[in-house]
């Protein structure tokens, strides 16, 4: 994708995210081909001549944002599992309905779902586990298009258990360990580093119980030998910590470092359910976690020890999951819910600040990517993955604390402009490298097959006629 040779946004309210954490009012960030030149106030960088000019006035400019747990193949199911308990909401609603995807299917959700990143702020975004009737080969080539950054995870399991359920996965969300070890392989030969380095291939573990020792093992030798980043739920159900249990460790984290898991080369997805021991295991690797608030709420999981976490010093980056547990990817609204719920659950309005959720959108997502020397911050030779925030709205005024509107105030629909690698991927609050309409028209027509085919009946509780 052709970058801008050169970019000045200028007049804006620049949230830089540096180790300064440095906020500049009339603030302007001057990018040449991919990467950031300079940051500073907008009158000792004008007299710069650049090939695209935006006015930043009324605006946040900060670092994009990045969601470190998505299910790409979920946005297809948005409105498809709600008020549901989880096992039955995977059992008799997800996996089926996944289970009967077509690899236009899984294409036409990746889609819709990066539409929705890209205007709503997201810029990188870790997808956790690619089925092979999803389509890596489709859904990398829509990442290649659609501009976005991305590590893409492919799905490797030996089993059909979730956690301590044993045999109940649905059979079209099976896959074999030989080969789903190949297409992660064949995958992480053709699309590591493409895309002007935008696309990394991760693995992704499906849930223990899935997952035999011996499997979680080889998977860890293979990401060493390779360079291959993990991903993997943890935790987000007690049933995972009866599992481990039942293997004869005391903690989730014990039987994790025991399979060679711990490390900074990991995100796990979820944290609810773990003890003082695991949270200090995974502050003495520097195990990363994404919390995704909206998901545990939703279907009531529980609640992560997030102020603790912060404390201890764990990597923690935020997820908004997938459409039938969050329903939507808006990270501006998972920054509110990550802000909100943790004063509530503890009685103390002090922890986990505006501030600290922004930190986990953009420098702790980088962490968890391995790019924190390139991306999550507006700062002098990092790549410029950046996005414009409107301000002037009835909701976001008076503006004494931009970060706290940003965060308390705001959603996704504010998001005015989005850059990706020095290349401008919405301006003005129109997609430029996708065609959204038909996105849309696609996905209905898609949903409404797709439920027919797996013979599911999504049923409303109020009559309609």
């Amino acid at each position: 994708m052709p970058t801008q040779a050169s970019l000045l946004i200028k007049n804006g309210y620049v949230v830089t995210m540096n180790p300064e954490r440095r906020i500049i009012r009339d603030g302007a960030v001057l990018v040449e081909d991919n990467k950031i030149i300079n940051v500073d106030k907008t009158d000792r960088i004008r007299g710069h001549h650049a090939e695209t000019v935006i006015n930043a006035k009324n605006m946040l400019v900060m670092p994009g944002l990045i969601d470190t747990h998505v299910h790409l193949a979920q946005a297809l199911l948005r409105g498809c599992a709600d008020d549901v308990a989880l096992v039955d909401w995977l059992k008799n609603r997800v996996w089926v309905l996944q289970g009967n995807f077509t690899l236009e299917d899984g294409r036409a959700s990746a889609k819709l779902c990066m539409a929705e990143m890209i205007r709503t702020g997201t810029t990188s975004f870790v997808e956790c586990m690619i089925h092979t009737r999803y389509g890596f080969d489709g859904i990398a080539k829509a990442v290649e298009e659609a501009g976005m950054r991305a590590a893409l995870s492919k799905i490797v399991m030996d089993s059909t258990g979730y956690a301590d359920n044993p045999d109940i996965m649905y059979p079209g969300m099976v896959e074999e360990k030989e080969a789903s070890l190949k297409e992660a392989d064949s995958m992480f030969a053709k699309w590591r580093g493409k895309s002007d380095g935008r696309i990394q291939i991760w693995y992704g573990l499906r849930s223990l119980g899935a997952v035999s020792t011996d499997l979680f093992k080889e998977v860890v030798q293979r990401s060493k030998a390779h360079g291959m980043r993990m991903t993997m739920h943890l935790g987000e159900v007690l049933d995972d910590v009866r599992y481990a249990k039942q293997k004869n460790y005391p903690n989730l984290t014990s039987f994790a470092k025991d399979m060679g898991l711990l490390g900074p080369s990991i995100v796990f997805a979820h944290g609810v359910h773990l003890d003082d021991a695991d949270l200090k295991n995974l502050a003495e690797t520097k195990s990363n976690v994404s919390h995704c608030p909206a998901s545990n709420m939703k279907l009531a999981s529980g609640f992560a020890r997030i102020p603790e976490m912060l404390r201890l010093g764990v990597p923690v980056s935020l997820g908004c999951d997938g459409g039938p547990s969050n329903n939507t990817y808006d990270m501006i609204r998972e920054m509110r819910l990550a802000a909100l719920m943790h004063k509530s659950v503890q009685n103390n309005p002090t922890v986990v600040s505006a501030e600290e959720v922004l930190e986990m959108a953009t420098i702790g997502g980088a962490v968890a990517l391995g790019l924190e020397t390139k991306i999550g911050s507006l700062e002098s030779g990092k790549l410029a993955d950046l996005i414009l925030v409107d301000m002037r709205d009835i909701g976001l005024t008076p503006a004494c604390n931009p970060v706290s509107n940003l965060v308390y105030a705001a959603s996704g629909k504010c998001v005015d402009t989005v850059v990706v690698n020095g290349s401008l991927l919405m301006k003005r609050k129109h997609l430029l490298t996708l065609n959204e309409a038909e996105i849309m028209d696609e996905a209905n027509e898609r949903q409404t097959e797709l439920l027919s085919r797996a013979g599911v009946r999504i049923e409303t509780k109020w009559p309609v006629g």
